[in-house]
Parts: structure tokens; C-alpha cells; sequence
């Protein structure tokens, strides 16, 4: 569709060529003016190119144009006439030429389908649409096919076809089962873009029965379902075993186990294939692959990058998606599929084509009669499109002749114009991938002038401002503008004056002799016209007596004075405002004429107080502050900040020093402390005052040091306790003769930012510190222990200079002298500096391991020389990694630690290395520029450790003399474990612990049944795994034998659980018992006969963080329930991590963090549930009514944004499903106990099964008024092509 911008107004005819004119000739926005001048027709809006409707609902065609006189509408429909007034169905509205189709009574859509224009004319041309293309949308059913079961192998590769019928516009689609809910999509399954489900390998849980195809037409609001398709995996187990039921003893059977393969591409095929995109497109290019391990894709582009900002990776990195394509992103682009067996690559060939876009597009042309003017069209494409020029609709080569215009390929050339060559002209740009077009007119004016401002217009104007004074003129041709003074005054030139070119004169600076009548002459060569504006030039309003700062007594009175002076004809306002806020709504506060006066003054009155005048042409103000102190013992005294010194006086004026005398202003009956004397460098900070020294208060009179070339002016403050003075008057200028800098600058350094520079920085003198005028600074370096001369360069008044070509890291002797006009600062001082590092060259050597225990170990190495350093040196740094963990022979995701050792150390310590693993290091110096290359990884392995405590022990299956008991190996075993032992005593009611028993069972073991126990009795269990090195952590649990066969209730707090940190720890456990219980945790360093700490739980939570523990300390810790006999947990022992050295670790690969993670994702994940459960039982849903009253479960609601199916949580959505097919064999689906399906939420369309298994269901609210006609598989052709393509 050709988009053009418009301004809205009640009336269209009025608003004219304004937006696109190229011209000198200017309208102006003058709603008289505008009713009065003639235009073409102009469209202003109008139907998408491509017009899909809805066949159920009127069909609305869109022309809207402007134009004066009116323009009148038409149409052709496929090239035609369309006669309108012979078709009762079609109807124009008023004052518009928008078309109606009536199809809701009667009319068939499928019988206006083709091709539309508008036509919309008036006597100065015809303007044109677009060819509106009116095609009624289309879904149609699923073509009836007979799909046999798949029976597949485990790990072969699957392709279920989903093959939608072709609608217009097309379906979306997507897999559901049964319960109308989505399949779920990984990696391993994902859906094509052609709508097949793809599986890179299947797997047992893949059987299901009930794969279903669903396509979604949105323009009609109807949804397709294909019939299911059934999937059998048959596993390696169970395929030998059904071969071994159907052979011999002696027969060899046997079915291969699940191999791995290598990638095969399951589309596209083949090794390369081709893709056609349109310029301003999304590019979507798709590889799917077979494979086990399921393949991971890789995207590139073949000699190029891709599109950074444009790309990205859909469908699990399956499908490349580019959007807004240019010819730039032509190409091939490689997709590579890789597992762990092997890799294959496809090869798509891109080429982006381009349908016509505009490089220039035509705009209207407004000209007077005899001038000269041209209408352009470029416009670019691939291919190139071709142009051709319409005049009022009609190709220009038929169109009536003008000897004015001539045509010259892109462009048409206008000479001499008359009126009669108004005219619209269409720009058709057309390649094989669409068109554009453009209406631009040509719109020729012969008026005579005409002025638009309003005669005797007043205007006025402050003096000493600028004045503008309006002449709004039109005419054509362009009328030239004069201005007058007075009526029978000359011609008004000069500098004084400044003449737009919208007619206005501006006075820039109006003075009273600037008042008077000023007229502006408009003439060409139609006519003249004149008018007469007047300009009053008024005073200046101002605040002769201004509000003065006030100190106040609390409960006293005090006014604020502010006397205006303004301009007699001008009448003032004044406004009091307290910090810049309205005065506080208070009787207290009294405003008078010229003063505001405040009663009864509280501590809330300080602050500031502002006086503001307003006049209809300017405003002034001012401010003072009023400040409340307590009031005194009798006799009462006002104490106020003083009055600022006056009379300064300068004396004895020497280069280098002036005397400066004040007289104190009165001190307010508060002593004045202290005067503070400010200066001001006229010449280098006018305006900026800077502290030069105080006196004491009783001192008057001061010597003071000066600078050379500085132009002083000096004040001086009086301060006492009540605060300070406003400055005083400033004295007289100084200006103190030029000399040589006296000082040179400060903090000189020399740093090189590459290796072979010597970057010199230093702080530039301040201006007054120049001396004189010329400031400059003289730079000088040579190289440091190396016989050689001074290098110097003069530089300009900049804080840097950067020497090249410098051996890499060598010493330099650096010094900046400043200098100005007169001559040179006293000689500098040296500084060292340095030429750029480089990185270093050599790694360390003879790196050693010492591994000290199973946690920790010593590395040393040897210094490598400074000379290869090449650079400060800063430091070693040591990478080690764990390779893999000797006790469990597989390998894990490499996670490099990082420890540095600043200086010129020579060994460090390996804290916090788990036992029984191997480990790689390696060592790199440091330097200000980098690291250094890194040795040779060394292997070193850390001995076997006691292991971590067993990951869970549970008792179940208590009978009158046994137990069961079950444990998990430890997380960590630190070695090979050797046995695992377990000691266990009964416990009586008064908690007294029995006799020991102690069992040592073999490291294979994970469970044993514990038999000859007494009946009703509680044992305490002890349980720890072995390693050669000894035992480790134990886990203590506690249990029950039961009586009578009868399991009894007693309250449990089991399976204590720490994630230890550096400084905290998380604490975790499971209870049993009674409900609202209050748990504690108690805690202290293992092994320490200190008390146990306690911390009370908030709630009845089963988790707690302990927060500022020491790190590296073992911990002992157990829960405890009050109100329970003093039931408590087990005891469980952990140890906080180490403090690192400059450890760099992920916390997100951290086991606590992602376990607490995972946490709170599940907990959110149940909150989700509910509130939806919740929400569902609410009867929030339109059809709950419905649900309520019927309650089959077997349809249930599409969800219209995603076309999923949404979820109930009545008590009957748990009925199972029906025995047999879900739906009728005449596939339609019968109300029987409920009306809740899709037919429902559409309220009350019509939907149904239709006997080929397609599902449609209307859910937009919509009622048809005709049901459907059966299958609509055959459609009418479609006028598509008409698109491309412009007649």
C-alpha cells in the first residue's frame, strides 16, 4: 500500500498541497486562503494492495481523496468500469469513493474477487489508487488420507508429515496430542518451518498414539486438525525379546544394541540448495539433522560475517533468521551439523532480489503561470525497475498533448506554464516482484497578492528588545515585499532592519523612536496590496526598592519592601513566593502594595522570600532571606549579619604586592570576626571571584602579594556569627605587568601507551600562574644511564606530547619547563619515566609440585629475567584445573582458578583442591601489559582423603524386629572407599542412650535389613563411609520397630543437609509430626566443648542460612523442634570454603547456587500451578456456566493466543476419557453431557468434526449466517499476479 502523511482537519478540500511542494511558491495556512485556491485531487487513503477479507463480513474498499473543487469517484474492476449503480450489493458512500459490499445480506465474496482501482477526479486532474487486489480468505478442509502406525527402532530418525491444506493466507501449525496440549520440542524434536515434526533420533517415551497436526487459519478463525498419527519405538530389550520368543534355542538372535551415528541431514538435502528473498524481508534459512548423539547446528557465512544486530538463532539454532535483508546479505550461508561422531554441512546459496522501493519519489509542483518546474521519479530495485508516467490516469504517450511538459525517462520537465497544465501525473515504477505508485500534481496559480495579517494590527514591544512585525502574504507568482514607515514614508533600509523572507520585518533592537505605523507593500504582476501595522515601544519594568536579607526574633514581626517602577500604560501584578512556593495559606502573612509583612514569625518562616513582576510584555524579581533566631534575655537586641565594607581603597602599588584599605560596615550587635578579602582576574576568569586571604576583625587595611599579568579587582566580606556580609562594592582594576612563569608544572610523568612510545603528561599552569601572555612549555628527554644529548620540543599551552619510536621499557629523564613571551621558568627538576611495555617473552621455569595433602599444595618456580619482563613487573599468576577426579574416571567441564602472587615471589600455596583427583597448573609472569606466555602444564595429583558423609540415609519398612535401611555413596568419596560403617543403640523414653552396636559393611553395599531388633523401641543410627586414609563424615538418622503391626506417630526431623560458603552455610531438613511446629537451629565449631548457638526459624520453614561464619572452620549443626520433649536432629558436621587469593570462580557453577536456583524456580513453578488451578475453579472463563452444567472433559478451550488449549480444574476434568474413538464415526463431535468445547468460547458458532477428521471452530464471537457448504478443497483462481504488476 503507498503510505502518505496528511494533517486531519473537519474539512479534507481545505488542506492543500502543503506536505509535498517544491516550490518558491509558499500557501500559507489560512483557512480563508485555502477555501479559495483550486487543487487537484489528491489521495488520501486507500486499501492494502493485497486485500484479504473475511468472507463473512462486508467487504469495505477504501478511496479517500481532498480537493477543490470536490473531486467525484470511480472504479474499474479488472481493468473495466465498474458500474456501480447496476450492482444492488455495492454501495459509495457519501462525499467519499469508499465501496460497501453487503455480503451479511446475500452477497457472495467469492464473487467480487479480483482487481479494483480508484479513480478520483475534478477539473483541475485524476488522481488514481493502487490495483486493490480483494481476495476472500480461504480454509480449506484436510484432504482425506489413510496413515498407517510408524514402528521405528530406537535411535533412528523420524519425519511425521503434516502437509496442510493450502489456505489463504496460509495456516499457522503446530503439534498437539489428545488433551489439546502442546507437544514438547528440544534439540532432539522440533517442528520445520514446512510444518513436519522432525526427530534427530527416537527414544522410548516418543510411543504415543496420539501425534495430531493442527493447522490455524487466522483470517477466518477456524482451526484444522489432521487425523493422529501413531508412533511404536521399539527398544533394543524389547526387540530380543521378541526375537528370542520367536526362535529356537538354537537359533543366534540377537538385534544389534543402539549405535551411535554420525550426522545426516534430514532437510534440506543434499549438499546445496538455493534461496530467493526480497529486499526488507525476514531470510529464513532451516537445517535439520538425524543423528546420535542428537547433532548440535552451527550457522556461518561463507567469506563474511553474519549480521550483527539483524540475526538470530531460532528452533534450538536450527533455523538462521535474518531480518530486513539487503543485496548485502547475498551469499552462501553454511549450516553444520556436528556430534560427537562426525559433522555435515549444507550449502545454501542466498540472493536477495528487490521489488521497486523509491529513491525519489514524485511531489506535487505548484507554480505560477510562465515559470518552470520538473517532476522526478528514481526508484531502485533488483532488477532495475522500468518507469512510466500516467497523466490524469492515462498512459502519458495517449494522454492529451501539452506543449509544456516534456518527458525524459525518470523525469518530466515543465517550461512555461499555463494554467490549463494542471494536471495529476502518475509515476509507475514495476519489476517482476511488485510496483509503486505515485500521484504527484502539477497545480498552476494566477493570483494576484494577497495579505493575511490583520490591518492596524497593535503590536508592543519592552524597550531595548527586538520587535518583530508580520506581514503573512500570498500570491502567484511570488509577490515582492516592501516596508514603510509611516504611510507616506521612504522605502526601509539599512542595517538596522532585518527582512524575512516570510514577509516579517524585524527591529532588533526598538528604541522609543521606534514607535509608529508601519506599512508592508505586496505586489506582482497581477496587482498590489498594502497594510498598515502599528508598534508602541513600553518602559521597562523595574524593582527600584528591592527586598532586603532580614534577621528576625522568634514571634516577632518583619516586612519585606518591594517598590516597583513600570510603564503607565502597562498594568503590573505582583506575586510574593517562600522557596520558590506559594506563600503559605496563613493570616499571618500580610501583602500589601509595595511590601509583604509577616506577623507573629515562627521558626517555619525562614527561608526565602521572592518578589515577582509581571506585566503582559516582560517580568523582574528579587529575592531575600529571612532568617528566625531565638529571641534573647531582656533587654531584647536584634542581631543581624553585617553590613558589607565599604570605600575600598588601593595604595602603595608595587609589581608584586598592593595595599589594600576598607571601612567596616555596621557590625548588626554581633562583633565582626573577621574579614574575608576575594580578588577577580579580569583578563584571564572575568566574573569568577577567588579567596585571597582574611584578617582579623579588627584590621582594616592588608598587604597583599600579586601575581605578574593578572588585572585585579578586589572585595572584601565582613563575618560574624550570625553568618557573613554581602560583598562589598569591588575597588578599582589593577593590572600588574607581564614576566617570566615563576613556576613550572607539576606532577611531570612519562608512561608509554605502546611499546615503542614515551607518552609525557604534566598539569598545565593555571592562567594566572602564566606570568604573561605566549604560555608554552619547553619538553626534554634522553634516555637514562646511555651517554646522550637532551632532546627538546617547544609545544603549545597542552598537557601532553607523545615521543615515538622509543626502545620498548628503557628508563627516560624527563623535565617541562614553562615559558611565556618574556622568557623561561627557573629550571625544572628530573622525573623518571618509562618508554611502553610490551608483554613478556619468556614463561617461568623449573616449575615444581609439592602437594602437601590431599587439599592442598606447594608450587615454586624460577624467575624469569627482568630484561625479558619488558615491563614493571607485577606479579606471577598460576592457573590450575582439575583434569578429573581419580575415584570416578570421568571428566567434567574444565573450570581454570586463578591465583596471583604479587612481586617478585618465587612459590605459592594451592588451597582448597579436592582429594584423590588430578590436577594441571601452569605459570605466567605479569606485567603492566599483560600476561606472559604460559609454562608447561604440569600434571600433579592429590592423595586419597577421608570421604564426605554418605548423600542420604533411609529407613523404611519398620517391622516388629527389623528395619531397612538404605543409604547413597558420598558425593564426595576423596578415594576409594574401603567399608562403610554403621554403629546403632536404642534410645529409651527419657532419651538415655543403650548399648553400641557396631557393623562394618562392604564399600559394593547400599542397603541392609537389620533383623532381631526389639519391638516399639527407637535406635539411633550412626553411618559414615571409609576410605584407606580413615573415616569420614557421619550421618546420624533415628527410628522406630513398630507394635502390633501398627506404625506409630512420633515426631522426626531427618536428612539434615548444608551447602557451605565462605561465610554462611544453608541449612536444610525434612520433619514429620505434628503441623505448626517451631524449629530451631543450634550450631558451634566442631569439636569445641563451647555452647551450642541458637537460631529461632521464622515460621515453619525447613530451610535457614547461618550467615557470618569464619571461613575454612568445620561446623557442627542440628535441628530442634520446641514444644517436642526437646526433639532435635542428628547432628551434622560441615566446613566453610577457604578464603581465596584472587580465586576466580562462576558463582553460577557453583552446586549451592544452582541448587538454590533450582529451588526457587520449582517453588514459583507450584505457585503458578495453583493460582491457575484457582483461577480455573473461580469461573473466570465465559463458558463456566456451561461447565458447570455439562461436564464432558473431552474438548476443552483454545487459548486464542498461542492456539494451544487451556487447562480446567473442576472435579470432573479427573473423569477418564471415553472408551474407544474420541469422536463419532461420522467424525463430528455430539452434545451429549456438556456443551464445553471450542464451539462454546466462540459463543455459540458452529463447529464441528467434518468426516475427514478436520476440526473447525469458530472462536472469534462471530455467528455465520449460512453453515458451511461442504469441502471446499477446489478454489477459484486468485488474481494474485495482478500485484506485481500495474496496468
Amino acid at each position: 500500500m503507498m503510505k502518505k502523511k496528511s494533517i486531519p482537519a473537519s474539512k479534507p478540500f481545505l488542506i492543500l498541497f502543503l506536505c509535498q511542494i517544491i516550490s518558491a511558491l509558499d500557501v500559507p495556512l489560512d483557512s480563508k486562503l485555502l477555501e479559495e485556491l483550486s487543487q487537484p485531487p489528491t489521495i488520501t487513503h486507500q486499501s492494502p494492495k493485497d486485500y484479504i477479507v473475511d468472507p463473512r463480513e462486508n467487504i469495505v474498499i477504501q478511496c479517500e481523496a481532498k480537493g477543490k473543487p470536490p473531486p467525484s469517484f470511480s472504479w474499474t474492476r479488472n481493468g473495466t468500469h465498474f458500474d456501480i449503480d447496476k450492482d444492488a450489493q455495492v454501495t459509495m458512500k457519501p462525499n467519499s469513493g469508499t465501496l460497501v459490499v453487503n455480503i451479511m445480506n446475500g452477497g457472495k465474496a467469492e464473487a467480487y474477487e479480483g482487481v479494483y482501482q480508484c479513480t478520483a477526479r475534478n477539473e483541475r486532474g485524476a488522481a488514481i489508487s493502487n490495483n486493490i487486489v480483494i481476495r476472500p480468505s480461504r480454509s480449506p478442509l484436510w484432504t482425506k488420507e489413510k496413515l498407517e502406525p510408524h514402528q521405528v527402532r530406537e535411535g533412528d530418525s523420524l519425519v511425521l508429515h503434516c502437509r496442510p491444506p493450502v489456505g489463504l493466507p496460509p495456516p499457522i501449525i503446530f503439534w498437539m496430542d489428545n488433551a489439546f496440549q502442546r507437544l514438547p520440542q528440544s534439540e532432539r524434536v522440533s517442528q520445520g518451518l514446512n510444518g513436519d515434526l522432525y526427530f534427530s533420533n527416537v527414544q522410548p517415551e516418543d510411543t504415543r498414539e496420539d501425534y495430531i497436526c493442527y493447522a490455524r487459519f487466522n483470517h477466518t478463525q477456524t482451526i484444522q486438525q489432521k487425523q493422529p498419527i501413531s508412533v511404536k519405538v521399539f527398544s533394543m530389550d524389547s526387540l530380543n525379546d521378541t526375537i528370542a520368543a520367536n526362535l529356537s534355542d538354537t537359533d543366534i538372535y540377537g538385534a544389534k544394541p543402539v549405535t551411535e551415528r554420525q550426522p545426516v541431514l534430514l532437510t534440506p538435502t543434499g549438499s546445496t540448495s538455493t534461496k530467493v528473498e526480497l529486499r526488507g524481508n525476514v531470510l529464513l534459512l532451516e537445517c535439520i539433522a538425524a543423528g546420535l548423539p542428537t547433532p548440535v547446528i552451527r550457522w556461518i557465512k561463507e567469506g563474511g560475517e553474519l549480521p550483527a544486530n539483524r540475526t538470530f538463532f531460532e528452533n534450538f539454532k536450527k533455523t538462521l533468521k535474518i531480518i530486513d535483508v539487503s543485496e548485502a546479505d547475498s551469499g552462501n550461508y553454511k549450516c553444520i551439523a556436528r556430534n560427537t561422531l562426525g559433522s555435515v554441512h549444507h550449502v545454501i546459496s542466498v540472493t536477495v532480489k528487490a521489488a521497486p522501493y523509491w529513491i525519489t519519489a514524485p511531489r506535487n509542483l505548484v507554480l505560477s503561470p510562465g515559470e518552470d518546474g520538473t517532476l522526478i521519479c528514481r526508484a531502485n530495485g533488483n532488477p532495475k525497475p522500468s518507469i512510466s508516467w500516467l497523466a490524469n490516469g492515462v498512459p502519458i504517450a495517449i494522454a492529451p498533448e501539452d506543449p509544456s511538459r516534456k518527458v525524459d525517462g525518470d523525469t518530466i520537465i515543465f517550461s512555461h506554464v499555463q494554467e490549463r497544465s494542471s494536471a495529476v501525473y502518475q509515476c509507475n515504477a514495476s519489476n517482476e516482484y511488485g510496483y509503486l505508485l505515485a500521484n504527484a500534481f502539477v497545480n498552476v496559480l494566477a493570483e494576484p497578492p494577497r495579505i493575511l495579517t490583520p490591518a492596524n494590527k497593535l503590536y508592543q514591544v519592552i524597550a531595548d528588545s527586538p520587535a518583530l512585525l508580520d506581514c503573512a502574504y500570498f500570491g502567484s507568482p511570488k509577490p515582492e515585499i516592501e516596508w514603510f514607515k509611516g504611510v507616506k514614508g521612504s522605502i526601509l533600509r539599512g542595517n538596522e532592519y532585518v527582512f524575512h523572507d516570510n514577509g516579517t520585518l524585524e527591529i532588533p533592537v526598538a528604541q522609543k523612536d521606534s514607535t509608529g505605523t508601519y506599512t508592508c507593500v505586496a505586489r506582482n504582476e497581477l496587482g498590489k496590496i498594502q497594510n498598515e501595522v502599528r508598534l508602541e515601544i513600553k518602559d521597562p519594568t523595574m524593582i527600584i526598592k528591592q527586598p532586603e536579607y532580614k534577621v528576625v526574633q522568634r514571634y516577632g514581626q518583619v516586612s519585606f519592601e518591594c517598590i516597583i517602577k513600570h510603564d503607565s500604560t502597562l498594568l503590573p501584578t505582583v506575586i510574593w513566593l517562600k522557596d520558590n512556593d506559594e506563600l503559605p495559606d496563613d493570616e499571618r502573612f500580610l501583602v500589601g502594595k509595595d511590601n509583604l509583612t509577616i506577623m507573629n514569625v515562627t521558626d517555619k518562616d525562614d527561608g526565602t522570600y521572592t518578589c515577582i513582576v509581571n506585566t503582559t510584555l516582560d517580568s523582574v524579581s528579587a529575592s531575600a532571606v529571612l532568617t528566625v533566631v531565638a529571641a534573647p534575655p531582656t533587654p531584647a537586641i536584634i542581631y543581624a549579619r553585617p553590613n558589607p565594607p565599604f570605600d575600598l581603597e588601593l595604595t602603595g602599588q608595587l609589581e608584586r604586592s598592593i595595599e589594600l584599605s576598607w571601612i567596616p560596615g555596621d557590625e548588626n550587635n554581633s562583633p565582626i570576626t573577621h574579614f574575608v578579602i576575594e580578588y577577580e582576574d579580569g583578563l584571564h576568569e572575568p566574573g569568577v571571584w577567588h579567596y585571597q586571604t582574611e584578617v582579623p576583625g579588627t584590621q582594616t587595611t592588608v598587604q597583599l602579594k600579586l601575581s605578574p599579568y593578572v588585572n585585579y579587582s578586589f572585595r572584601v566580606v565582613a563575618v560574624n556569627k550570625i553568618g557573613r556580609s554581602q560583598p562589598s562594592e569591588p575597588s578599582e582594576q589593577y593590572l600588574t605587568k607581564s614576566a617570566s612563569p615563576d613556576e613550572n608544572p607539576a606532577n611531570v610523568q612519562g608512561i608509554g601507551s605502546e611499546p615503542d612510545n614515551l607518552v609525557i603528561t604534566w598539569e598545565s599552569l593555571k592562567g594566572f600562574q602564566s606570568n604573561g601572555p605566549g604560555l608554552q612549555y619547553k619538553v626534554s628527554w634522553r634516555q637514562k644511564d646511555v651517554d646522550d644529548e637532551w632532546t627538546s620540543v617547544i609545544v603549545a599551552n597542552v598537557s601532553k606530547y607523545i615521543v615515538s619510536g622509543t626502545p620498548t621499557f628503557v628508563p627516560y629523564e624527563i623535565k617541562v619547563q614553562a615559558l611565556n613571551d618574556l622568557g623561561y621558568a627557573p629550571e625544572p627538576s628530573e622525573v623518571i619515566g618509562h618508554s611502553g611495555e610490551d608483554l613478556p617473552m619468556v614463561a617461568p621455569g623449573n616449575v615444581q609440585v609439592h602437594v602437601i595433602n590431599s587439599t592442598l599444595a606447594k608450587v615454586h618456580w624460577d624467575p624469569v629475567p627482568l630484561k625479558t619482563v619488558r615491563g614493571h613487573l607485577q606479579g606471577y599468576k598460576v592457573y590450575y584445573w582439575k583434569v578429573q577426579s581419580l575415584s570416578r574416571r570421568s571428566r567434567r567441564h574444565v573450570e581454570k582458578n586463578i591465583l596471583t602472587f604479587r612481586g617478585n615471589k618465587t612459590f605459592g600455596m594451592l588451597p582448597g583442591l579436592e582429594p584423590y583427583s588430578s590436577y594441571k597448573l601452569n605459570v605466567r609472569v605479569v606485567n603492566g601489559k599483560g600476561e606472559g606466555p604460559a609454562s608447561p602444564d604440569k600434571l600433579f595429583k592429590t592423595p586419597e582423603g577421608v570421604p564426605s558423609s554418605p548423600s542420604y540415609l533411609k529407613i523404611t519398612n519398620p517391622t516388629l524386629d527389623s528395619l531397612t535401611l538404605e543409604w547413597g555413596s558420598p558425593t564426595h568419596p576423596n578415594g576409594v572407599l574401603t567399608s562403610y560403617i554403621l554403629k546403632f543403640q536404642p534410645i529409651n523414653n527419657t532419651h538415655e542412650l543403650g548399648p553400641l552396636v557396631e557393623i562394618r559393611i562392604p564399600a559394593n553395599e547400599s542397603s541392609l535389613i537389620l533383623k532381631n531388633l526389639n519391638y516399639s523401641t527407637r535406635y539411633k543410627f550412626y553411618f559414615n563411609a571409609q576410605t584407606s586414609v580413615g573415616s569420614g563424615s557421619q550421618i546420624t538418622e533415628e527410628a522406630v520397630t513398630i507394635m502390633d503391626e501398627v506404625q506409630p506417630l512420633y515426631p522426626r526431623i531427618r536428612n539434615v543437609t548444608t551447602a557451605a560458603a565462605e561465610t554462611y552455610a544453608n541449612i536444610s531438613w525434612e520433619y514429620e509430626g505434628p503441623d505448626h511446629a517451631n524449629f530451631y537451629v543450634e550450631y558451634g565449631v566442631a569439636g569445641s566443648k563451647e555452647d551450642w548457638k541458637k537460631e529461632i526459624v521464622n515460621g515453619s520453614r525447613s530451610f535457614f542460612v547461618l550467615k557470618g561464619l569464619t571461613p575454612g572452620t568445620a561446623y557442627k549443626v542440628r535441628v530442634g523442634a520446641e514444644g517436642l520433649s526437646g526433639f532435635r536432629s542428628s547432628e551434622d558436621v560441615f566446613e566453610t570454603g577457604p578464603a581465596m587469593a584472587s580465586r576466580q570462580v562462576d558463582i553460577a557453577t557453583q552446586g549451592w547456587f544452582i541448587g538454590l536456583m533450582c529451588a526457587v524456580a520449582l517453588l514459583i513453578l507450584i505457585l503458578l500451578i495453583v493460582c491457575f488451578i484457582r483461577r480455573n475453579k473461580g469461573g473466570k472463563y465465559p463458558v463456566k456456566e456451561k461447565e458447570d452444567a455439562h461436564a464432558d472433559p473431552e474438548i476443552q478451550p483454545m487459548k486464542e493466543d498461542d492456539g494451544t488449549f487451556g487447562e480446567y480444574s473442576d472435579a470432573e476434568d479427573h473423569k477418564p476419557l471415553k472408551k474407544g474413538s474420541r469422536t463419532p464415526s461420522d467424525r463430528t463431535v455430539k452434545k451429549e453431557d456438556s456443551d464445553d468445547s471450542l464451539v462454546d468460547y466462540g459463543e455459540g458458532v458452529n463447529g464441528q468434526f467434518n468426516e475427514d477428521g478436520s476440526f473447525i471452530g469458530q472462536y472469534s464471537g462471530k455467528k455465520e449466517k449460512e453453515p458451511a457448504e461442504g469441502n471446499e478443497s477446489s478454489e477459484a483462481p486468485s488474481p494474485v499476479n495482478a500485484m506485481n504488476s500495474f496496468v
